[in-house]
């Protein structure tokens, strides 16, 4: 040891501990590169030469496997970090500057802390003092070179990749029904199953429009899709799972499948935390697309209209909002309607009447964007039954077309459900196969082999059968959806498209995908009325006008020749016996229920109707307790006398309450012998 080098080592670096920093950029290096691990462990008795004890040196080589480019995900390299901060540290040791940092950031910082803290550097090459400006130059200049180096080495790596790219010969990961021939072509998988699966898939989306949609049909069909492993003890291996969205976004989305080869779809980001990311780039902006690069299950007009519809159904939000897939509510012209007066796409808003689900199309970017008030809300039924009474009269003379078409769907979905179906029997029969053959070439008296090899073979046949009965319940349920007698009810309604369009099986998703097969979208402005300008795909455009329907008060309103005949029928009834009335001559209230007395009571009070009993007062008639004063007589007297026919009454109400007419002056009876029994009081 160099003078000068002992004096860098002082009693206060003794006393702390020696860190020495152990790393490999990749596993492969820790594996196979068994030399550079030991000639950075070897480090460990330098710094027993420069004084420190053996219990007081420290390794760390928690990082082996992690590339220096960042120490965002080197824990060791952080624990590092703060020792030294910490003041615990008296050196650090490092085989050279790149195993302690390849990025100038967190090399810099490192020297910053070990200069704070008068800690030491050493490497093969000598030993540095933090706080010394010539040596924190030189070790400046390392970490630059070894920055340098990296991004060298990656160029030279990226350049040769992007190169091989453009011509399209780069070899890289191939989507689940894509591999690699043994001369390094891309061909379609031989499975015809897999083939069949992502077929299918396909031609779903084609149907149905919908990557949900898809998944639910691929899933109540009880089918499975392939998937190959890409990590873990299986990689490589086909797996055969349910299918799930996001995987058939990805199917749709990857342009190997359409036989093109892309490169550079995706570019790597540095999140704040230092981990990556990746985003999607425009495709002008993608380093390589060569189209028939490679066979494919599509071709590349058919992708782009996919591409085209999956971005209609990703709703977005303001002008941009695109009108989405047919989804199961009520509303019609969901995702078509548009506001007459911003021009901006109408939202949905559904409320329940008369315990019906009743749509409504609102404008609600004002309010969302701006915290105003919506532009115009539209009930939603009215407009709906004028649209499809406009396309049922549009329609009809390409009813039949559109019936046979109908069939000839519902024929291929069943026979390429079936078609899947059949292979995963056949995987399931040859998994069985496979697993007997092995069974028997085993030999018998080795009993533990030939114990496992029985129960992958007893495995197989359950896994076979399972296998049948699913195919054989799947086959029975679709047979019964497509029997003869529902096709010749489909030929029957190919003749009259309103029947298949208001047919109760016609699901509301179905009629709102013919909808969008015919219109662009409907155009809605209220004044006084709801004008509705329809545009048709071809250009072709229609106009209509509907009134706007009743509020739900004004729905509930009874009409008025039923109050006209209620007023009438008060200036002889009671409420009881004028509910009665109305109810014989089939009068209904607002509500479309019979007539109570409640309900008379109701709509006489709404509309300030005077009742049967002040009809009677406003005619004259008196009560018991006014009559009687009168006459100068009790009230129980008057009673008796209209019980016998002297005086004469009405009835009230419904109380049986009564008001007597006003006698007539001099009756005699009312003053002629007194006493005398009433039913002997006549007129004389």
């Amino acid at each position: 040891m160099s003078e000068q080098t002992a004096a860098k080592v002082t009693s206060a670096h003794l006393a702390r501990t020696a860190y020495l920093y152990v790393r490999q950029s990749t596993q492969r290096q820790v594996l196979t590169n068994t030399e550079s691990a030991a000639r950075q462990y070897t480090l460990r008795q330098k710094a027993i030469t420069l004084g420190w004890e053996a219990e007081r040196i420290v390794t760390i080589d928690t990082d082996q496997g992690q590339s220096g480019a960042s120490a965002a995900d080197r824990e060791g390299f952080q624990r590092l970090v703060a020792e030294v901060s910490m003041g615990r540290a008296g050196i650090v040791l490092g085989l050279e500057v790149s195993r302690l940092a390849r990025n100038n950031a967190d090399w810099h910082r490192l020297l910053e802390i070990c200069a704070m803290s008068s800690t030491l550097i050493c490497d093969e090459d000598g030993l540095y003092d933090s706080t010394d400006f010539n040596d924190r130059l030189l070790l400046g200049l390392k970490g630059t070179m070894s920055e340098a180096e990296l991004h060298f080495i990656r160029a030279r790596l990226i350049g040769g990749q992007l190169s091989k790219a453009r011509r399209g010969e780069l070899q890289m990961g191939l989507p689940v029904g894509l591999i690699y021939d043994p001369t390094g072509k891309v061909m379609l998988d031989p499975d015809t199953g897999v083939q069949q699966a992502i077929r299918h898939l396909f031609a779903l989306f084609a149907r149905t429009g919908s990557a949900r949609a898809t998944v639910q049909q691929f899933n109540a069909d009880k089918l499975l899709f392939p998937v190959r492993v890409r990590t873990g003890a299986h990689k490589g291996e086909l797996a055969w799972m349910p299918l799930q969205h996001w995987r058939v976004l990805r199917t749709l989305h990857n342009p190997r499948y359409a036989g093109a080869f892309a490169y550079g779809r995706r570019r790597e980001r540095l999140t704040g935390t230092g981990k990556k990311s990746y985003q999607l780039v425009p495709r002008e902006q993608w380093i390589a697309l060569i189209h028939d690069a490679h066979p494919g299950y599509i071709n590349w007009d058919t992708y782009e209209s996919n591409q085209k519809l999956l971005l209609g159904n990703a709703t977005a939000y303001g002008e941009d909002r695109a009108p989405g897939p047919a989804r199961e509510g009520t509303a019609l012209l969901q995702g078509l309607a548009i506001c007459g007066r911003c021009g901006r796409r109408m939202t949905v808003r559904y409320h329940t009447r008369r315990g019906v689900e009743v749509p409504d199309y609102q404008c609600m970017n004002r309010c969302i964007q701006d915290g105003g008030q919506r532009c115009q809300t539209i009930p939603g039924g009215t407009v709906d039954d004028a649209v499809a009474n406009l396309l049922l009269g549009t329609l009809t003379p390409h009813a039949l077309e559109v019936a046979l078409t109908v069939q000839a769907e519902l024929d291929t979905r069943a026979a390429e459900a079936d078609a899947l179906r059949r292979g995963h029997v056949e995987r399931a029969r040859h998994r069985a196969d496979l697993a007997r053959r092995r069974y028997l070439a085993v030999d018998p008296d080795n009993r533990l082999v030939a114990d496992s090899l029985e129960a992958d073979w007893n495995d197989a046949l359950r896994a076979l059968q399972t296998a049948r009965e699913d195919y054989d319940r799947a086959s029975a349920a679709g047979t019964a959806t497509l029997t003869d007698e529902l096709k010749n009810r489909i030929h029957s309604l190919a003749t009259d498209f309103p029947a298949l369009w208001s047919n109760p099986n016609t699901a509301q998703r179905d009629r709102k995908r013919m909808v969008r097969l015919l219109v662009d979208d409907v155009t809605l402005h209220k004044t006084d009325r709801i004008h509705l300008h329809v545009r048709f795909r071809g250009g072709q455009t229609h106009s209509l006008v509907v009134a706007i329907p009743p509020t739900s008060w004004q729905a509930r309103q009874t009409h008025k020749d039923t109050v006209a005949e209620l007023d009438r029928l008060l200036d002889t009834h009671t409420d009881a016996q004028t509910a009665d009335a109305l109810n014989a001559a089939g009068h209904r209230s607002g509500e479309n229920k019979p007539f109570t007395a409640s309900i008379v009571v109701h709509v006489r009070r709404k509309y300030h109707l005077p009742s049967h009993a002040d009809r009677l007062r406003a005619q004259g008639l008196l009560t018991t307790t006014e009559l009687a004063q009168r006459l100068g007589v009790h009230p129980s007297t008057v009673k008796s006398w209209t019980k016998a026919g002297i005086l004469n009454s009405h009835k009230a109400n419904d109380k049986n309450e009564r008001l007597y007419e006003p006698a007539i002056t001099g009756d005699p009876r009312l003053t002629v012998r007194q006493g005398s029994p009433l039913r002997k009081r006549v007129l004389t």
